[in-house]
């Protein structure tokens, strides 16, 4: 007699999603919430003590639930805060699409899209708590340059469509990877130089950004129209 076929279980999670690094993700709508205060509650603590004196006893307090509810989720403070940074990621992307999208109608233009890129990059650095210490990814020595490749992935996969490219060009990987890590430096720069971001490195950056993907991104798009960002 032939079995029937096994019911399909849950997707996996996105690589980029808080809950790649979960013990045990989130079913109810309830234990989401929950999880959503514990990051809102790691974020906070974050900004207030910094990574060293991160815990998952403070951050349960500051959630407002026990200490197991924590390690139901997750084993120690560093799952804990490669959870936000992976939040922070989905979060960077979201913001990405809907500034984009926002001009329905219109082609998108891959000057504009890159000067949303950073400008969304500094709104979340400027406003969002514990952003400044963790991105995506933890600020910890054991931690790799890994989240610049997931950064440049996700962008690629996010930009592509809009801009008639293929997501799935090596060269364009590259020029994507290449980017992200050149306005990295640079965007850190700028936050050494004024806690603000030095208007005129970002500035800098945003040029550079042109002048190198120009070779590879003339003619996507509406073509070379000037971005709108705000520095």
């Amino acid at each position: 007699m032939q079995q029937p076929p096994p019911r399909p279980g849950p997707p996996p999670p996105r690589p980029g999603s808080p809950s790649a690094s979960l013990r045990r993700a989130p079913v109810q709508q309830r234990s989401a919430q929950r999880l959503a205060r514990i990051l809102d509650a790691c974020a906070e603590v974050l900004e207030e003590t910094g990574y060293d004196e991160l815990s998952t006893r403070t951050v349960a307090g500051r959630a407002g639930v026990p200490i197991g509810s924590v390690y139901r989720f997750f084993p120690n403070k560093r799952a804990m805060a490669e959870a936000l940074a992976r939040r922070n990621l989905d979060a960077y992307a979201d913001r990405i699409t809907a500034r984009l999208t926002a001009q329905a109608g219109r082609p998108l233009q891959w000057r504009h899209a890159m000067d949303v890129v950073v400008d969304e990059y500094l709104a979340m650095k400027r406003t969002v708590p514990g952003f400044a210490l963790v991105e995506f990814t933890v600020p910890a020595p054991q931690a790799s340059r890994q989240a610049n490749y997931e950064v440049a992935d996700r962008l690629r996969a996010l930009l592509a469509g809009p801009l008639g490219l293929d997501a799935a060009d090596e060269r364009l990987r590259t020029a994507f990877l290449v980017g992200v890590e050149t306005a990295d430096a640079l965007l850190q720069l700028a936050f050494r130089t004024d806690p603000a971001g030095d208007p005129a490195i970002v500035t800098e950056t945003k040029e550079l950004l042109r002048a190198y993907l120009a070779r590879y991104l003339d003619g996507a798009g509406a073509g070379s129209g000037e971005g709108e960002g705000e520095g």
